[in-house]
């Protein structure tokens, strides 16, 4: 998903628009996550990148999305850029730790 987003609308208030945002974003995760996953991997995760632009626009870590797009409008942007892309992951088991 690479979308800019405008957050500026003649009848609909801005904390609305954000809103509106964040649900097309969460509603996007949620269809892919229940895609079937490739044989190998584990879930499905995402890169992510959010700013003002395409072309300003910085790596992001998908726990800290939501934040992000809030830091934009806290700094009154009319458009916001969010790039998710998904790629499927292998977990690997974590090793015990050997005690001496």
């Amino acid at each position: 998903m690479k979308k800019t987003f405008k957050l500026e609308h003649p009848k609909i208030k801005l904390p609305r628009m954000v809103d509106s945002v964040k649900h097309d974003l969460r509603s996007y995760l949620k269809k892919q996550r229940k895609k079937p996953v490739p044989s190998g991997a584990t879930y499905w995760g995402f890169d992510c990148k959010v700013g003002l632009t395409e072309d300003v626009a910085l790596d992001t870590h998908l726990s800290s999305l939501m934040s992000r797009v809030d830091e934009l409008v806290a700094d009154n942007a009319i458009t916001i850029y969010v790039e998710l892309i998904p790629k499927a992951i292998t977990a690997t088991a974590k090793q015990p730790n050997e005690e001496n």
